[in-house]
């Protein structure tokens, strides 16, 4: 969700420069700086944005520089008159030198420029709708060069976790045989002890298929295919890849705990590591 849009429009009195950024989050987060002239249109503007760009930290600037040379701004005479008797009297009281510059200091003075309210004129709207559409699909071109990337990245981690997956087929056939012979191992030094050899052998079966992955490996399987299906689809679906993200994590998780062998919990651990990878991305897609 990481953008950056901003477009520019010259108007016959000013320059209005729209800018928008956007990083990750899981909410739409909207911040916006826009004059106050504008500011009865600001509700409308939050909505419009909020269809569009659905989610993420929004930072949302409008900044109008006048190129007129129009004065809106002008001196408070009867403000300026105070402050300088007022001024003048402290200067007597504390027995302390006049400023060398009154026009600087009284300048900078609060309210002494008084700035005339401008009314929002609907035809200037208008323009500014328009930039502000300008800015937004300048912003969504960049989201997408930025999704066209993170496909290949969590199409090669998906890959990553399938070909993992098969890494652990070779081991399975040894771990079940590792089992058995240590069993039957542990069996044949207990001294004067008869057993059921029909009824160890079904307790075998049993405790074999406890340690089964069949299922686990066919549902993660099944997963990665739906999470490469799930991407490709043109809406947005960050929220559900991130649903078929923690339902791999489950499965291999129960991997991991079954495995009970040294050689295929590495290759759980590295499949762990490539779907955290996986999770950062999401943060990434609407």
């Amino acid at each position: 969700m990481t953008g950056y849009g901003k477009a520019v429009e010259e108007l016959p009195n000013k320059k209005v420069t729209i800018e928008i950024k956007s990083l990750n989050s899981k909410q739409f987060d909207l911040f916006t700086r826009i004059p106050q002239n504008y500011k009865e249109k600001e509700i409308s503007l939050r909505n419009s944005l909020a269809k569009e760009l659905e989610r993420g930290k929004i930072d949302f600037s409008i900044n109008v520089e006048i190129i007129s040379k129009d004065v809106t701004a002008k001196i408070d005479h009867n403000i300026v008159k105070q402050y300088y008797q007022e001024i003048k009297n402290l200067v007597q009281e504390l027995n302390i030198s006049e400023p060398l510059d009154w026009f600087s200091s009284l300048l900078k003075l609060p309210d002494v420029l008084k700035q005339e309210t401008e009314t929002l004129n609907e035809d200037e709207w208008l323009i500014i709708e328009e930039t502000k559409e300008k800015a937004i699909k300048e912003l969504i071109s960049f989201r997408r060069q930025e999704g066209i990337m993170l496909q290949k990245i969590l199409t090669e981690k998906i890959d990553n976790i399938r070909f993992l997956l098969e890494e652990i087929v070779p081991f399975e056939a040894e771990r079940i045989e590792k089992i058995q012979n240590k069993i039957s191992e542990d069996l044949q030094r207990l001294v004067n002890v008869e057993y059921d050899k029909n009824r160890f052998e079904q307790e075998m079966i049993y405790y074999i298929e406890k340690l089964d992955v069949n299922e686990e490996k066919n549902r993660l399987s099944n997963h990665l295919s739906f999470f490469i299906e799930t991407m490709n689809d043109k809406q947005s679906q960050g929220k559900k890849l991130g649903f078929i993200a923690q339902e791999m994590g489950r499965e291999i998780n129960t991997l991991g705990s079954k495995s009970n062998h040294s050689e295929m919990q590495r290759i759980v651990v590295k499949m762990k590591d490539e779907l955290e990878q996986i999770k950062e991305q999401i943060l990434n897609i609407l």
